[in-house]
């Protein structure tokens, strides 16, 4: 029997063939099809064009403003001349017409901080958006190498499986042949029904796992999905460094940058609230200009509209001075409120440098015990197919019984297992890693 082929590498590769002829998706097709459907995703996006149009708005606060006014009324009874102010019990319309602009000269340097504000506003939130995206990109290549983990369990166990159905037809031969007693083959029979349940679960757990990346996916209409293998990417042992994989971390994450970027528009936030505390300088200026059917000339005939339109017009320019002198300290204290918000923002953004320290910290460490688990485990496949393949032979001399031979079976079944669990999980790690270093393994960009 040929017991060479649970080699994990060749499983790896066998697995990858049972969806020819259906469409296959690489990592990079489910990030973009996960990043153009995601519906948290989209929500970011409002966010994200709110503090856009937020942060222009500011800017435009800087135009002046222009107001025009028209009416127009009738009057009945007695009532007051517009025009003469005298008591008249007269019906009469009149109608007035204006327009006025005035525009902020000084304000404590308010609306230039505002600016400022809102752009470092707008900006954590695109960083915010971005970390997002990145987040889902995690979760589906920890979903896509969930997929591959149990494709490969999968074929370890059908393996197993054709090991069992071949060692029962084996055991049933020998007992008609006398060779062997009955209750062997209770025994084989029960191996048997045991790998099928194996067969059965790990068939469970990649439906599972599949449904997980749909879900994560937002796949419509899908019940199960292909996947094309991942090339491993490595990581040479000089850059497994905690300290250097933190130092380029915190010029890229974009959890980082967003925390930065708000504890900036805090200090901006109270340079606006202090702007409260100077004198207000502005400038207005109008027109205005109004007709009444009351006035007449001297032979009592009211005057024509356009002769009062001109007649009528006023204009006015003026500055206006606004000095803060007291206002029951709710200025002093909207200040201390608004530093005590940019504390919580410093301490923040410390909290978040220290989580990223440690997931780093962590991950460099778990990555170190990954190499040995590796080399170590690659040493326990070889050492237990050899033993599998002696507990073989021994079985078919009738020198093993068919429980020495099924825990010989099943060590080497454990020992793939743990193999290629940690293969996957490595792989996870350095690109985690990789992410952490900026390095461009996900095809993501702020336009997404």
């Amino acid at each position: 029997m040929n017991f060479k082929k649970g080699k994990l590498f060749f499983i790896l590769f066998f697995i990858t063939l049972n969806g020819f002829g259906q469409e296959n998706w690489t990592l990079d097709n489910c990030i973009s099809y996960a990043l153009d459907h995601n519906l948290t995703l989209k929500d970011y996006q409002y966010l994200e064009n709110s503090g856009k149009e937020s942060y222009n708005q500011s800017i435009r606060d800087l135009l002046p403003r222009v107001n025009g006014f028209a009416d127009y009324n009738i009057r009945y009874g007695r009532s007051t001349d517009p025009n003469t102010n005298d008591i008249i019990n007269t019906d009469f319309f009149s109608n007035g017409y204006s327009m006025s602009a005035s525009i902020d000269l000084f304000q404590g340097f308010q609306k230039i901080n505002t600016i400022k504000a809102r752009k470092l506003l707008f900006k954590a939130n695109k960083e915010a958006a971005q970390q997002q995206r990145f987040l889902l990109a995690l979760r589906v290549m920890t979903a896509y190498h969930d997929i591959q983990f149990y494709e490969g369990i999968l074929a370890i166990s059908k393996e197993q499986l054709s090991i069992s159905e071949a060692n029962f037809k084996l055991a049933k031969k020998q007992i008609e042949l006398g060779l062997k007693a009955g209750a062997d083959l209770y025994e084989a029979e029960s191996i048997l029904y045991t790998d099928q349940l194996d067969v059965t679960q790990s068939e469970n757990q990649l439906q599972a796992a599949k449904l997980t990346l749909i879900q994560e996916m937002n796949l419509d209409n899908a019940q199960t999905i292909q996947l094309n293998p991942v090339v491993p990417k490595t990581i040479s042992e000089t850059e497994i460094e905690t300290d250097s994989i933190y130092g380029k971390a915190k010029e890229f994450v974009p959890l980082l940058k967003a925390q930065h970027l708000r504890t900036e528009a805090a200090k901006k936030e109270l340079g606006i609230v202090r702007g409260r505390l100077y004198p207000s300088l502005s400038f207005a200026t109008g027109y205005g200009t109004g007709y009444y059917e009351t006035t007449r000339d001297t032979l009592g005939v009211t005057i024509p509209f356009k002769t009062q339109i001109e007649d009528n017009a006023s204009r006015f320019i003026g500055f206006s001075l606004n000095v803060p002198i007291f206002n029951a300290w709710s200025t002093r204290s909207a200040i201390k409120q608004q530093k005590i918000a940019l504390g919580r923002e410093q301490n923040n953004l410390k909290i978040q440098e220290q989580e990223i320290y440690k997931a780093i910290q962590q991950l460099v460490q778990e990555n170190k015990a990954l190499n040995v688990e590796i080399i170590q485990s690659e040493k326990q496949i070889m050492a237990q197919e050899q033993a599998f393949g002696v507990a073989q032979k021994k079985y078919e001399k009738g020198l093993f019984t068919i429980m020495e031979l099924n825990l010989a079976k099943s060590m080497y079944a454990t020992s793939q297992n743990k193999n290629l669990q940690v293969k996957l999980q490595l792989q996870i790690n350095q690109n985690t890693l990789s992410f952490y270093q900026g390095l461009p393994i996900f095809n993501i960009n702020s336009t997404n």
